[in-house]
């Protein structure tokens, strides 16, 4: 499901009151990948004397920085990826994060502002890129073993709570989609796939995915145990 339920009655981050015209652009040139895309979403400008490749990040790559603009392409996981690299049937799975994603940004959850979607049609289907806002940060696992471990720790056991309780399960949360801004916060990324769902153990589910992901990038022992402590019942 993509519409949000109701938010659980203590939530602890502060809403945000937004109001967005979208109005979809055709035939738009996106630095970085060429031409003749559909853009959806509340974009200013592509038009920027700054643009590059992110490289050294975690996850497939391919990010390109446009101004204070983060494009994403779609690309396919697993065994699929060796077959069909980046064509999906619709733009539906690209839809569906923007609106998770929109609806998390409007709920005040620590995420990058999500901006749009953009998708061209490719052979059978279509190929995409997820729009967000730059946010000036360093991926999570690059800070383990630095200062105020214990308060990213929390601020992610906080965020994965608020996760649960509203039913929100995002199967690829793991610890290469959480960012750390130069004041402290921790940011979460990548809503892909995300949804809401009635089931139950979203908690114990977030916990063993966190934890295989910080176990497979050797996180220290006592950060795992610090997270295995917010996120376990006693």
């Amino acid at each position: 499901m993509f519409i949000p339920p109701q938010l659980p009655e203590l939530w602890p981050f502060e809403t945000r009151c937004i109001q967005r015209e979208q109005h979809p652009i055709d035939n738009a040139v996106l630095l970085g990948f060429s031409g003749d895309w559909r853009v959806i979403g509340t974009i200013d400008s592509y038009d920027s004397p700054e643009t590059k490749r992110l490289d050294g990040l975690f996850g497939r790559g391919g990010l390109i920085q446009v101004g204070d603009l983060i494009l994403r392409p779609y690309r396919r996981g697993g065994w699929v990826r060796y077959l069909n690299k980046n064509i999906y049937l619709t733009a539906g799975r690209f839809k569906a994060e923007y609106d998770v994603h929109t609806a998390l940004w409007d709920a005040g959850l620590p995420t990058v502002e999500p901006l749009g979607y953009a998708y061209r049609r490719r052979s059978w289907g279509v190929e995409g890129v997820f729009i967000t806002r730059r946010a000036d940060s360093i991926p999570w696992p690059k800070m383990w073993g630095n200062v105020d471990c214990d308060s990213q720790a929390a601020q992610i056991a906080q965020l994965i709570k608020s996760l649960s309780i509203w039913g929100l399960w995002a199967p690829d949360l793991n610890a290469t989609n959480f960012i750390v801004t130069p004041n402290g916060q921790i940011l979460a990324l990548d809503w892909d796939k995300a949804s809401w769902t009635p089931k139950s153990d979203l908690l114990k589910n977030y916990w063993e995915r966190l934890e295989r992901s910080m176990c497979k990038l050797n996180a220290p022992a006592a950060l795992i145990d610090l997270l295995r402590n917010n996120l376990t019942p006693n």
